[in-house]
């Protein structure tokens, strides 16, 4: 195929994919028009425009400063703000543990891989809410009070209200470190972690891992015996052969699978709603009830989570274009 013609093939594919783009946003808007339509007619307040008006009820918790009076478009950003401070370190732990594990897994010493087969054998087969609802038990009823807090490390104390740990804050002298202390009633200062935080984010992260492990065994095992055997004939260290020839090759295999997983595991994070933590399903559904914009609140938790998937799949693909064999992109 000559320049002008190949140059002209890719154009026409572009203007293919804009059309279709543009059709399904067409027959988006049009869908959703067309229901509030139907709602209006039956007598049923419909619009976005609820949005701007006071929520009429607090967040607990969250990044995002937020009270009664500010409007609920903020209370959808707040729940969102909280969605992704629940996900992203779930997802970091899952992915480290996830790749320990599935490492374990084809360990030499039989004590080794069989205490992570047990460990992804019986996480994957237990519902993820049933987990969640039983870190959440653990954390708030067979911890101590605040007062009898344990100390995890120098400033690190862990009790019924939380997780209690140092925490930068900015001064007259400028940045320091505020050291929580144990009183004689609770832990006061640096930064605390409610338990209903910590049983989401240890409930996605230890689901998560056990089906990460089984997508890095098979990405390890996917390497060639051959590839193995050469690192080794250069004198390669098990752990050289692992970081240098092994893994890099395995990503190939890793990363697309790993993409589902991460997906999965944001969107699992809907769960949350079962153990009181603030996040986008809990907001919606107070803001539901509160305005019976149901339509339109369920409408705008679909399109949340969708654009976080997309950007989520976009990152994903971009990594997996740098590390997939050249010609194959």
């Amino acid at each position: 195929m000559t320049a002008p013609a190949a140059a002209r093939a890719a154009w026409l594919g572009w203007l293919v994919q804009g059309l279709l783009v543009a059709a399904v946003l067409g027959g988006a808007a049009w869908t959703v028009d067309h229901a509030l339509e139907v709602l209006r007619a039956r007598g049923v307040r419909s619009g976005f425009d609820f949005l701007g008006q006071p929520a009429g009820f607090g967040i607990g918790e969250g990044w995002l400063d937020f009270d009664a009076g500010q409007p609920l478009w903020r209370a959808f950003l707040a729940g969102l703000v909280n969605t992704v401070r629940a996900a992203v370190p779930a997802a970091l732990l899952a992915v480290l543990l996830g790749t320990l594990l599935g490492i374990g897994r084809l360990a030499p010493h039989v004590l080794v891989r069989g205490l992570c087969t047990a460990y992804v054998e019986a996480v994957r087969n237990v519902p993820l809410l049933v987990q969640m609802l039983m870190l959440y038990f653990a954390l708030t009823q067979l911890l101590p009070e605040s007062a009898e807090a344990i100390a995890l490390a120098p400033g690190v104390w862990l009790g019924k209200d939380g997780l209690s740990m140092p925490w930068p804050v900015a001064g007259e002298g400028g940045w320091h470190l505020d050291w929580p202390e144990r009183g004689p009633f609770n832990v006061s200062g640096g930064a605390a972690l409610s338990p209903e935080y910590l049983a989401v984010v240890l409930a996605l992260a230890l689901y998560t891992a056990a089906f990460v492990a089984e997508i890095v065994r098979a990405g390890i095992g996917s390497v060639s015996a051959g590839q193995k055997l050469a690192a080794k004939a250069m004198g390669l260290s098990p752990w050289q052969q692992l970081r240098t020839v092994v893994l890099p090759q395995a990503l190939r295999v890793i990363v697309p699978a790993l993409t589902n997983q991460l997906l999965s595991l944001v969107k699992n994070s809907s769960l949350a709603v079962a153990v009181g933590y603030p996040e986008l399903v809990s907001i919606t559904n107070t803001s539901l009830n509160s305005t019976g914009r149901a339509f339109e609140c369920i409408a705008i938790l679909m399109v949340i989570y969708l654009l976080l998937s997309l950007l989520i799949s976009a990152a994903m693909n971009r990594y997996n274009a740098r590390v997939a064999l050249r010609g194959w992109q």
